[in-house]
């Protein structure tokens, strides 16, 4: 449970590649995700291309992190074909969750740009990395070697716990 207190919202990263063995381990931790009715609709694009970078990196006025980053991971769903599409950006919530612990796990940062629900944001997130037709962006996860990184701050709030029995 470590990562979980540990993790916090990385903008700023070393100029280091990482590690393609790292990146497919944190992507197994995203296909680990539950999903409802198992649905399983994500699809994931690693982003290392510096264009691509900088073209993510201005999708959204606050999508800066990913063209400085040394790596990104696109998060899409497809958008026919599940059994309860309704719940397909929660899963990728979910998957996307994964992937920021198994981030931290391996030592690195990440932040989560907030892309869907937005219509604009998500057609530029798929016209910056050409996503195919049947699938539509979720997030973008900037992610690499933190070249900083603060302390996670205490969010824990009795007043917001209720106990129904």
């Amino acid at each position: 449970m470590k990562e979980i207190f540990t993790r916090t919202s990385v903008r700023s990263f070393e100029d280091k590649p990482v590690e393609k063995e790292i990146i497919l381990k944190i992507l197994k931790a995203a296909f680990a995700s539950p999903s409802a009715k198992n649905q399983q609709p994500w699809e994931f694009f690693v982003v290392t291309n510096k264009e691509a970078l900088q073209r993510l990196g201005k999708v959204q006025p606050y999508a800066f992190p990913a063209a400085k980053a040394p790596a990104a991971i696109v998060i899409a769903y497809k958008k026919e074909g599940l059994p309860v599409p309704e719940k397909a950006q929660i899963d990728c919530a979910i998957a996307t969750e994964n992937i920021w612990l198994a981030c931290e796990e391996f030592g690195l940062g990440g932040v989560m740009l907030g892309i869907a629900p937005d219509a604009e944001r998500m057609k530029a997130t798929a016209e910056a990395i050409n996503l195919p037709e049947n699938l539509a962006a979720f997030t973008i996860f900037p992610f690499g070697y933190p070249s900083k990184k603060h302390q996670q701050e205490d969010r824990w709030d009795e007043n917001k716990i209720h106990f129904v029995e």
